[in-house]
């Protein structure tokens, strides 16, 4: 479970966590985002709290690099990396983002399927990037 290469990938996987997930949720499509926005106000926070950010990204990463550790058990590489991530973006973003319409008012249902994309997106690169550690480090 701790071996170099996983360690390596929770690394740069916790980075693209943390400085993805600003660049497509907080300067890309910010602006799209609050215009698909529910009936629900007050739900973020004016600053995150970027001590448990960078502990969740973390968390995030080193979940995410060990199941696939696990999961391309005779395979890793970038395409294995990007399809698992993928499938991560779909179960997350998607899967999640549909429970959430049904159970919140957080957005509206372009915002939730514009937002399950954008998290494919998030995780196909993290699985890419993943998946290319686990294929260069021995």
């Amino acid at each position: 479970m701790f071996t170099k290469t996983n360690l390596i990938s929770t690394i740069v996987a916790a980075i693209w966590s943390l400085m993805g997930g600003y660049l497509l949720w907080g300067i890309l499509t910010v602006d799209f985002m609050n215009d698909h926005l529910g009936s629900a106000t007050g739900m973020d926070k004016e600053m995150p709290d970027f001590a448990f950010l960078a502990l969740g990204c973390l968390v995030q990463a080193f979940a995410f690099s060990t199941v696939f550790k696990k999961w391309g058990a005779s395979s890793y590489g970038i395409s294995d990396g990007l399809g698992y991530g993928i499938w991560i973006g779909i179960f997350v973003g998607f899967g999640n983002g549909i429970i959430n319409y049904a159970t919140s008012n957080f957005l509206d249902m372009t915002g939730t399927i514009a937002n399950g994309g954008v998290y494919v997106i998030f995780y196909a690169i993290m699985g890419a990037l993943v998946g290319l550690i686990y294929d260069k480090v021995k």
